[in-house]
């Protein structure tokens, strides 16, 4: 028997006793290796016709997304899954999906993924926005927070579903049969929320100590049980985890922001809860919590189809922290096929049609001191007068205006002139900042809200859009700033690295806004679609397969059979 994944054994099955009566399976034995694929079509006898996509609806829909797994990153180690990643492979696999806004970040990828709609109507426009009525100084909201809480900041803020405008998927299910179970759990809490949306059966994410929901929830045993687990993992040192055969030649060391990462084994003291976010075991602590609320409340067993969300954070975490190209994330890419593997055998063994859909909330690309010494001496870190306060500094001082308080305040690429000038006076300092900043050797575009809003809908397909129709797609006129700044390709919002933040996403750029889109049921019949989709797409196409309607949404059914059966017209 090969050995047990090392990140599976200590977090999602540390507490294999504790867990509900299935779920020691996963512990005493090791993932299974996968059977053979199916047969292809260059290799079925002529006469055989493909097997239809099931036509009854699946029981149970598990949504997982992967946080900054991005296209470029799934077509690197495609070839190296054996695990969960292997079976997903002989599904329908879409590898080149486009979270086709401008603004590829956490909060405005989730909620895409399970609404259908864009950003531009989710009202998710980025992971923190300028909201000038608030009573708090820096007038900073972030995306999944209650604002009118007192005493509270977008550092240190209130779990809120409030600022998503629009319905998920789950929700649409719950309204159309009230017996619908709705369950979401993740590493983040915005990647809980907007996959999980208003109206939650269960919803639990990781708050920096622990897995928590909202205040007043009553915690059921599965939660309890993987907070034990995790405790109890934390408080014990963790060992370097293998590096296998095929991340050898990743291993090689660079400094970045004083200190040397690249050769990383996720070795942690005692304690250290940092670093178990930013390891492969903190993913499989969120799959065994998703597998044992299947078990507990039976998901896939009742009247109607129950889903599941699952937000995995490591990746995200282990990319900002240690790039994209050391052993670090060569490690985490095979964990993480391997807990997924596991994961699914705690669903094959329920006896539940299940579907699952995985994917990413945005992509991303290595860090800038790697990139330059691998043939891409044009990677930057932004330049400081590129920053809002410089430039607010230096158009206050040129205008004659007072810069206390800042005339301009900014987030996210989004910089929003102070509400309280005169208007002719903010029509100055737009005009100025909007031509200052497209004088920046860095800087692609400096989008007017304006401009933004007179751009016309995109239809065509996401790869040709222009930087305003991407900015179109996040833009929303009651959170979007007075101006958008878009930097130039390769050019990172990182003025300089430190430990822990060493490569970022956010740009309106492909290696940010493509992700893999996976479907995968028992049964079905793959095939492999290279041409371009959104994540927009995602929603109706599984709605599509429970015969739930889903009309006037931003995206398309994406057909799923490979045949002349089409899985959008049941």
């Amino acid at each position: 028997m090969t050995p047990l994944p090392v990140a599976l054994r200590t977090a999602l099955l540390a507490s294999a006793a504790m867990l509900a009566a299935s779920a020691p399976a996963i512990a005493q034995q090791a993932s299974p290796e996968p059977g053979p694929a199916p047969a292809s079509l260059t290799n079925r006898p002529a006469t055989t016709p493909l097997p239809p996509f099931p036509t009854t609806p699946p029981k149970l829909i598990v949504a997982i997304s992967v946080d900054q797994f991005s296209a470029d990153l799934f077509a690197q180690y495609r070839n190296r899954f054996t695990g969960g990643m292997a079976r997903l492979l002989t599904g329908a696999v879409f590898p080149s999906g486009y979270q086709s806004h401008a603004a590829t970040e956490t909060c405005p990828g989730h909620s895409t993924i399970l609404t259908g709609y864009r950003p531009a109507h989710t009202g998710i426009i980025a992971n923190n926005w300028v909201d000038q009525s608030v009573n708090r100084a820096d007038k900073i909201v972030y995306c999944s927070e209650d604002e009118s809480v007192a005493g509270n900041d977008h550092n240190n803020y209130t779990v809120s579903d409030k600022h998503l405008k629009v319905p998920t998927l789950g929700e649409r299910m719950k309204t159309a049969d009230s017996r619908v179970r709705t369950v979401s759990v993740a590493g983040k809490d915005r990647a809980a929320v907007m996959m999980g949306g208003h109206k939650m059966d269960e919803i639990w994410w990781w708050d920096g100590k622990t897995y928590v929901s909202y205040a007043g929830r009553t915690v059921p045993p599965v939660v309890e049980r993987t907070r034990k687990a995790v405790a109890d993992l934390v408080a014990r040192p963790q060992d370097a985890l293998p590096l296998p055969g095929f991340c050898k030649p990743l291993d090689r060391p660079i400094t970045v922001g004083g200190q040397t990462i690249g050769t990383g084994r996720f070795q942690r003291a005692a304690g250290d809860l940092k670093a178990f976010r930013v390891s492969p075991a903190a993913d499989a602590a969120v799959l065994a919590m998703a597998a044992g609320f299947v078990q507990d409340m039976q998901l896939g067993k009742g009247p109607a189809t129950d889903i599941l969300s699952v937000g995995l954070s490591a990746t995200d975490y282990i990319g900002h922290a240690l790039g994209t190209q050391g052993t670090e994330m060569c490690i985490q890419m095979a964990e993480l096929d391997r807990s997924l593997a596991g994961f699914f055998e705690v669903l094959d063994q329920t006896g539940v049609d299940y579907e699952v859909m995985l994917t990413a909330d945005h992509g991303a690309h290595d860090m800038t001191e790697r990139q330059q010494i691998r043939a891409m001496p044009m990677e930057s870190h932004v330049a400081p007068e590129a920053k809002t306060k410089a430039m607010a500094a230096a158009i206050a001082r040129d205008l004659g205006l007072s810069n206390t308080p800042p005339i301009m305040m900014s987030a996210e690429g989004d910089i929003y002139i102070n509400r309280d000038l005169p208007a002719a006076t903010r029509a100055k300092v737009l005009a100025e900042a909007k031509r200052r900043f497209e004088a920046l050797p860095q800087v692609a575009a400096a989008l007017t809200r304006d401009e933004i809003a007179a751009t016309p809908w995109p239809t065509t397909p996401p790869e040709t859009w222009t930087l305003k129709e991407k900015a179109r797609s996040s833009y929303d006129p009651t959170r979007s700033g007075d101006l958008l700044i878009l930097l130039n390709p390769r050019v990172t919002t990182i003025e300089e690295p430190t430990p822990g933040y060493v490569e970022t996403h956010g740009s309106p750029w492909d290696y940010d806004r493509r992700v893999p889109i996976l479907f995968w049921r028992k049964g079905m019949a793959g095939f492999e679609q290279p041409l371009s989709v959104e994540t927009v797409d995602i929603a109706p196409t599984l709605a599509a397969t429970i015969g739930l309607p889903m009309t006037g949404v931003d995206g398309r059914c994406l057909d799923l059979d490979p045949g002349v059966a089409d899985t959008c017209k049941r």
